[in-house]
């Protein structure tokens, strides 16, 4: 193996310590449709899964809680 073939490894680095983690998985299932509206939030807004998907939580749980 020659220098040019030795890739370095890099440290993980380590995020701002935070009051509210986020260490849950959460897996689902959804339709074909649910994934195409989800993939067009996405895109549309710039935003993560995960982001998209804690709006959604929040969104209803607010109309719930009125």
């Amino acid at each position: 193996m020659n220098k040019s073939e030795v890739r370095k490894i890099e440290k993980k680095k380590m995020g701002r310590p935070t009051t509210n983690p986020k260490n849950i998985e959460l897996k689902v299932r959804i339709s074909n449709e649910d994934k195409e509206r989800l993939d067009y939030c996405i895109k549309s807004s710039n935003k993560t899964k995960s982001e998209i998907v804690r709006e959604g939580i929040e969104k209803v749980y607010s109309e719930i809680k009125k």
